[in-house]
């Protein structure tokens, strides 16, 4: 995307922790327009989304964000190989 724009923020509450996701509005070269969210798991650690509309990108956060948390506490729990 080459502008984006703030459109919303929002804090999920997952697992007893608030998780701060921003939510942007940006035009492609052709543009089209794009939503992509940037979800704080903690210092360095973000993950972003995109998706055509705004109602489908909030979908899509609150269907992975409790998937990426658990896989991210299994990994931490998992021995070093």
């Amino acid at each position: 995307m080459l502008f984006k724009t703030l459109v919303k923020t929002e804090d999920l509450e997952m697992e007893g922790r608030d998780y701060p996701v921003c939510y942007f509005e940006g035009t492609t070269a052709r543009g089209a327009k794009r939503y992509s969210a940037e979800l704080a798991l903690g210092p360095g650690d973000r993950i972003i989304l995109d998706a055509a509309t705004l109602s489908d990108l909030e979908l899509r956060v609150a269907r992975l964000m409790p998937a990426t948390l658990q896989s991210r506490m299994l990994a931490a729990k998992s021995p070093a190989a």
